[in-house]
């Protein structure tokens, strides 16, 4: 894969990591990030404030690909295959004890950042949401060849 394409590829997992809900256009390597909905109280603000944005999409819209914020059980899963892998068995059963709880999300967060393997965290995540964001841009090219 070419450094742009991978380039891309790392920068729309950086934005859905922060809550962002990406558009890409192939055509033009465009990436533009929008709040997901989901997390916004006030709709009239919020739509006043990413205006451009999303007439933007409205307006391109056959040529931009949607790619959403993943959902809690899709950030589980990451979550449990970083566990399964740590090589540190003593904190990798504390985590599955945290993960089988309540609040697993906050929990989890908590003893990572108070471990040592804090950064493997964040570099394991990364390079999951980046496969899964790679996987959507490949799924969705080859489905759109199909319709032409």
């Amino acid at each position: 894969m070419d450094n742009s394409r991978q380039n891309i590829i790392k920068k729309i997992a950086q934005e859905l990591d922060c809550g962002f809900d990406c558009y890409y256009n192939s055509k033009t390597n465009e990436i533009v990030t929008i709040p997901n909905f989901f997390h916004i109280a006030d709709e009239d603000d919020f739509k006043e404030a990413f205006r451009e944005d999303l007439e933007k999409v409205k307006k391109h819209q056959a040529d931009f690909i949607k790619i959403e914020v993943l959902q809690s059980f899709e950030n589980f899963k990451i979550m449990e295959l970083f566990v399964e892998r740590l090589p540190d068995k003593k904190l990798q059963s504390e985590l599955e004890n945290v993960l089988a709880n309540k609040k697993p999300f906050q929990n989890f967060r908590y003893k990572i950042d108070h471990s040592d393997f804090r950064q493997n965290w964040f570099d394991f995540k990364q390079r999951e949401l980046e496969k899964i964001v790679k996987n959507q841009l490949e799924s969705r090219k080859a489905s759109a060849r199909h319709r032409v």
